[in-house]
C-alpha cells in the first residue's frame, strides 16, 4: 500500500511539472481552440488593400486558406508567410481558380500601407503571378479581430508592443466552415492540396500533426517551435507509472482469487 501511494504522489509531481512549465495552461492562452466544422461568420468586416471595406461573407467564395498575423511581427509571421509564398508556387492548384489565400493582421494599430508594403515584399520572391491578385493582405479594427479570433479558435497574447502567437493555416470550404488548421511555417504542396480540396467539397479533416503539436512548444522568447523535452519525458514516465500501478494493484487481488480457488 505504501508503494501505490508513493508512486501516486511520483505520478502528481511530474503532472504538475509538466503543466507548470508552458503546459495546458498556457495552451489554453496562446495557440489555437480548433473550431473544426464551424462557419465563420459572414458579417465580420475587413479592410482590403485600397482601404475599402469589405466582408469575409463577400471575399470568401471559393476554398480559401486564411493566416493571421501582424505584419511588424519579428518572429515567425515572416517565415509563415514565406512558408505560403512557397507552398502557392509549389503546389499545382491554380491560385485563384481552385482557391484563395487571405492574409489578415490581428493587430489593430496596423494600417493598409503597412500591409500593401508586406505583400509586396513577399511577392517580389514569388513566380506565381496569380498571388499578385489572389493572394489579398487586410487589416482591421479590435471588434472584427475579436469576432474572427474567437470565430477561428486563434489565441495570442500582447506583450508590449509585440504579440505571443501560434503559426497557423485555417483551410475554410466557399461556405466558410473551417475544414482544416494546417500548423507551422513549413507545408508540403501535397498537405496544402488535399486540405484544399477537402475544403471545396465541404468536408472536415483532422489536423494531421497533433503529435507533433504535443511534442513541441512555443517558445515566446525565441519565437519558434521548439521540442519539449520536459513534456516528452514526463508523459512517458507518467505511463510506466500508471502501468506499474496498475500492476500492483491488481497482484494481491490475483492471489487472493489463486488462494480462494485452492
Amino acid at each position: 500500500m505504501r508503494i501505490i501511494i508513493y508512486l501516486f504522489a511520483v505520478l502528481l509531481v511530474f503532472h504538475n511539472n509538466i503543466y507548470s512549465q508552458g503546459g495546458l495552461m498556457e495552451e489554453t492562452i496562446i495557440g489555437v481552440d480548433e473550431k473544426l466544422g464551424e462557419i465563420i461568420p459572414g458579417e465580420i468586416m475587413i479592410f482590403n488593400e485600397n482601404g475599402d471595406t469589405v466582408t469575409l461573407g463577400q471575399i470568401i467564395d471559393k476554398p480559401t486558406i486564411i493566416s493571421l498575423v501582424y505584419y511588424r511581427c519579428p518572429g515567425i509571421c515572416s517565415p509563415l508567410m514565406e512558408g505560403i509564398a512557397e507552398a502557392i508556387d509549389r503546389t499545382d492548384l491554380v491560385i485563384g481558380e481552385d482557391y484563395q489565400v487571405l492574409t489578415i493582421s490581428f493587430d489593430a494599430r496596423e494600417t493598409t500601407d503597412l500591409a500593401v508594403d508586406k505583400k509586396r515584399n513577399h511577392l517580389y520572391l514569388m513566380n506565381n503571378k496569380g498571388a499578385e491578385e489572389h493572394w489579398m493582405f487586410f487589416t482591421s479594427d479590435s471588434a472584427n479581430i475579436s469576432q474572427l479570433t474567437n470565430a477561428t479558435g486563434f489565441r495570442y497574447r500582447r506583450t508590449g508592443n509585440d504579440f505571443i502567437h501560434s503559426a497557423t493555416l485555417i483551410v475554410v470550404s466557399p461556405e466558410r466552415k473551417i475544414s482544416r488548421y494546417l500548423n507551422g511555417i513549413y507545408f508540403l504542396p501535397f498537405e496544402v492540396k488535399m486540405a484544399v480540396l477537402e475544403a471545396s467539397e465541404g468536408k472536415v479533416g483532422p489536423t494531421i500533426n497533433k503529435i507533433l503539436q504535443f511534442c513541441y512548444s512555443f517558445d515566446p522568447a525565441g519565437q519558434t517551435y521548439v521540442l519539449n523535452i520536459t513534456k516528452i519525458v514526463g508523459s512517458i514516465i507518467i505511463f510506466f507509472s500508471v502501468v506499474l500501478l496498475l500492476a500492483l494493484s491488481i497482484r494481491p487481488v490475483t492471489r487472493r482469487l489463486r488462494g480462494a480457488d485452492k
